[in-house]
C-alpha cells in the first residue's frame, strides 16, 4: 500500500487515546547491555513479566534481534507463565527497546479504519545508533498493510523534510488536545527540528494527528536524557482529566519546573472553554544510581486493555499513587510493577509500550 498523499486530518484521522480499546501492544525485547550497564541481568525478566502482564488482556507484538533471540524468549516467557498464544514474534533488528518513541503512532478514522504515521526519529539527537530504530514504523507498516504518512515539512529552499518525534513527548485526550512541552520541542538544546517554530509544529500536529488543542508545559524532570518528555510530568486519563507530576520539596530540583507545568494546566481550558480536572501525582523520592539522578516518575505508567501498568520505586509513595491511579481509573486493575533497574536505561513502562488501538466496526 502506497504512502497516502493527503494529509491525515484531510481524510477524517486522529489519534486514540491511549485508554481506548486496543488490538495490541508493541515491545521491543532488550538485547543491549550498554542500555543498563551492571543490571542488564534483571532486565529481560522483568520484560517478561510485562509481557505476561499484557498478553492476559490484550496481543503482544514481541520485536527480537533475530531467530536465536525468539527461542531463547520464548523459553523465558514459558518460565514467568505468559500466554504464548497471544505474543506474536517479529525478527527485526533494533538498537535499543524504547518502542514507545522510535515506534508508529497509530490514527484511527470515524469508521474505525486503522492508520500510522512514520515520524523521522534519531535517537533523541544524542546518540548515533539509530537507523535500525527508525526503520521500525516502516516494518510495522507493512505488517498491517495500513494506510500511512511520513510527516513532511517544507523548507525554506522548497524542501522538504521528515519532522523528528517521538511518542513520549506527547500525550493525547482522543478529542484532538496535545500536551506537550517547550524543552523537548521548541528549545535548541533538543536538537530536533531546527527552524520550525511553535505555529508550524502545532500546524504538523493538526495535519497528521488530527489536533486541534496543543497545551505547552515548559520542562521535565531532573534525570530525563529525552529533553522533557512529557510522559514523565502529565497525562490524559480522560476526555477532561489530566494527572500532574508534583514535587512539594522546594530543595528538589522537580519542585519549580513541576510547580510551573501546574499552574500551566490550571489555566488551560477544553475546548468548551471549562478548567480540565486535575489529579496531583506525588513523585518518588530521588532514585540514584552510580552517583547519576534518574528519571523516576509514576506519571510513566501504561494504560492497557483492562489494567494500568505503574512503576513503582520501593518508596512510601508507591502506595499513595497507585491509589490515586485506582481512584483515577475505577474500571482496570492497577498493577504496579518494580522499575529501579529499569529506570536505569533511563526509560520506564510507557516508553517501552507502544499501542496499537482496535479497529472499530464501521457506523456504515
Amino acid at each position: 500500500m502506497k504512502e497516502e498523499t493527503k494529509t491525515p486530518r484531510r481524510l477524517g484521522y486522529c489519534t486514540p487515546a491511549e485508554w481506548e480499546p486496543h488490538e495490541a501492544t508493541w515491545l521491543a525485547w532488550p538485547h543491549n547491555p550498554d542500555d543498563w550497564p551492571g543490571k542488564f541481568s534483571s532486565i529481560p525478566w522483568l520484560y517478561a513479566e510485562i509481557v505476561r502482564l499484557l498478553a492476559a488482556h490484550e496481543r503482544v507484538h514481541l520485536i527480537v534481534e533475530d531467530a536465536a533471540m525468539e527461542r531463547r524468549v520464548r523459553s523465558v516467557l514459558r518460565r514467568t507463565g505468559a500466554d504464548l498464544d497471544r505474543v506474536d514474534f517479529h525478527p527485526w533488528p533494533t538498537d535499543r527497546g524504547w518502542t514507545r518513541d522510535s515506534g508508529p503512532i497509530f490514527l484511527r478514522d470515524a469508521s474505525g479504519k486503522i492508520a500510522l504515521t512514520n515520524w523521522q526519529f534519531n535517537a533523541w539527537a544524542k546518540y548515533d545508533d539509530w537507523r535500525l530504530d527508525n526503520q521500525l514504523p516502516g516494518r510495522v507498516q507493512k505488517l498491517l498493510r495500513c494506510p500511512h504518512w511520513q510527516p513532511l515539512v517544507q523548507n525554506q529552499d522548497g524542501t522538504k523534510h521528515r519532522v523528528v518525534l517521538e511518542g513520549g513527548s506527547i500525550d493525547v485526550n482522543g478529542l484532538g488536545a496535545l500536551l506537550t512541552t517547550e524543552e523537548c520541542l521548541l528549545t535548541e538544546v533538543q536538537q530536533r527540528n531546527p527552524g520550525l517554530n511553535r505555529e508550524q509544529i502545532e500546524q504538523v500536529f493538526s495535519d497528521y494527528l488530527g489536533v486541534d488543542q496543543v497545551i505547552w508545559l515548559n520542562r521535565g524532570i531532573a534525570g530525563d536524557d529525552t529533553h522533557g518528555h512529557i510522559d514523565d510530568i502529565a497525562r490524559f486519563v480522560s476526555r477532561d482529566m489530566i494527572v500532574a507530576a508534583v514535587e512539594p520539596d522546594t530543595r528538589d530540583p522537580n519542585h519549580a519546573p513541576l510547580a510551573e507545568n501546574l499552574a500551566r494546566l490550571k489555566a488551560a481550558r477544553t475546548r468548551e472553554g471549562k478548567p480540565f480536572t486535575l489529579a496531583e501525582l506525588p513523585m518518588p523520592r530521588p532514585v540514584v544510581f552510580r552517583g547519576q539522578r534518574l528519571p523516576a516518575s509514576y506519571a510513566n505508567f501504561y494504560i492497557a486493555n483492562g489494567q494500568v501498568l505503574v512503576p513503582t520505586f520501593h518508596d512510601p509513595n508507591d502506595r499513595v499513587a497507585l491509589n490515586i491511579l485506582a481512584e483515577v481509573f475505577p474500571g482496570r486493575e492497577i498493577v504496579g510493577v518494580h522499575c529501579v533497574d529499569l529506570i536505569w536505561g533511563l526509560g520506564a513502562l510507557h516508553c517501552m509500550t507502544q499501542q496499537q488501538p482496535a479497529a472499530l466496526p464501521s457506523k456504515a
